[in-house]
């Protein structure tokens, strides 16, 4: 994904969901709210398919990504997999907009309750305030049973939108934004060593995301910064007066890294830092032990975010698995899936290896996390996995 210094990824971007039933308004208040033509707006039920993500600067909330869903009573022949798209929408949801316009709300309610379970806030509009005569009732129903008055809006007219961006703004979490990819690693004038391969992998003439998003947060630490690739660390190590603080670097050259570097210097990698910054390292690390427990009978699956083209030597379809099958035999069974194709049933796994997930907010992960959990299945990452394999995890820094 090409990504500049400066601009905020859409992973990195407060996630905010519109749900509600078919022609309730969702994108007319959308439309309203952002003040684009940003869905289609029309009579026929059903005109929102599969969920729409656009990133957009609002003030007062600032990088947002606004998803306009099908609405959840769809009963039409795609109905089963819209709710599916729209499930997927809600469990990247950050902050939860639920639109009103009727006063049967016993699905608006269990969508309600959906969102409570996963800590997500929420806040309930009456729509269509201009032309229905019983808002005050679907109000008071709605703060009934969630012991809070809902806003009546007006999408049509704009009433009532600027007071949603006020109320949204007092709904995002008071420690939002402020995770740090390199924790409190690292500070100012600290010397970091990035030692990134540009193998076949890497994209021509660009950086991975991990990559630039960490390298931005060093120079905002103020932190003296030094990128090599992995064939030149020992003349970069050799040319500096003094052994970096630490030095992160691809996982997969994990092994190679330990064995050349200072032993100063703390080592870690962009997947074990991300691990932490994007999921739950603690749970990924105990998962790990689950490597020495596979046998040539086990399951294992390989969960990769992105859906790029498979290129030679791909980490999570074949590096890892050539690992895997190295250690516990080539009767080993590993599956693959990519983007958001994560089974609901995962049973049948005995370990699941998550990439870094750079392109998923947190949210996200941490609901995929939460369904491995739950299943009782082990779960780590990349990463950690890789340090695992390699021997060195308990000598590698977490953050």
């Amino acid at each position: 994904m090409a990504v500049t210094l400066n601009e905020t990824p859409g992973s990195n971007r407060l996630h905010i969901g519109i749900f509600g039933k078919t022609n309730s308004g969702k994108s007319s208040f959308i439309n309203a709210f952002t003040k684009q033509q940003v869905s289609i707006v029309a009579d026929v039920a059903g005109t929102t398919t599969d969920p729409v993500y656009k990133p957009m600067e609002i003030n007062p909330l600032g990088a947002c990504v606004i998803i306009d869903t099908a609405g959840f009573d769809d009963e039409t022949e795609l109905g089963e997999r819209r709710a599916e798209k729209t499930k997927l929408a809600a469990e990247k949801a950050e902050l939860a907009v639920i639109v009103a316009a009727d006063e049967e709300l016993k699905e608006e309610f269990s969508w309600f309750h959906f969102f409570k379970e996963r800590n997500t806030p929420v806040l309930f509009v009456v729509n269509k305030s201009d032309i229905l005569e019983n808002t005050k009732t679907i109000a008071a129903a709605i703060e009934a049973e969630t012991k809070t008055p809902p806003l009546l809006i007006s999408a049509k007219t704009g009433e009532g939108i600027e007071q949603v961006k006020e109320a949204l703004a007092r709904l995002i979490p008071e420690n939002y934004g402020s995770r740090l990819i390199t924790g409190d690693i690292v500070g100012e004038e600290d010397l970091v060593l990035l030692v990134m391969p540009q193998d076949i992998q890497a994209p021509k003439g660009r950086l991975i995301l991990p990559q630039v998003q960490t390298i931005r947060e060093l120079l905002d630490k103020k932190c003296l910064v030094m990128s090599v690739t992995t064939d030149k660390m020992e003349q970069a190590l050799a040319a500096l007066a003094e052994p970096p603080k630490l030095i992160i670097t691809d996982s997969q050259v994990f092994g190679y890294v330990y064995e050349h570097k200072p032993k100063e210097s703390m080592l870690t990698s962009f997947s074990v830092l991300f691990a932490a910054y994007k999921g739950d390292l603690p749970y990924y690390v105990e998962g790990a032990k689950m490597l020495d427990a596979l046998t040539p009978e086990s399951r294992v699956l390989i969960a990769e975010c992105c859906t790029h083209a498979p290129l030679k030597e791909d980490i999570g379809r074949e590096k890892i698995p050539r690992m895997l099958r190295k250690r516990v035999g080539q009767e080993l069974t590993v599956d693959l899936v990519s983007g958001t194709d994560f089974p609901e049933d995962l049973s049948g796994y005995d370990l699941i290896i998550q990439c870094g997930a750079c392109m998923f907010n947190r949210k996200y992960v941490l609901s995929r996390i939460e369904r491995a959990s739950k299943q009782g299945v082990a779960m780590t990452n990349y990463g950690v996995a890789i340090a695992h394999l390699t021997g060195i995890l308990d000598k590698i820094t977490l953050p």
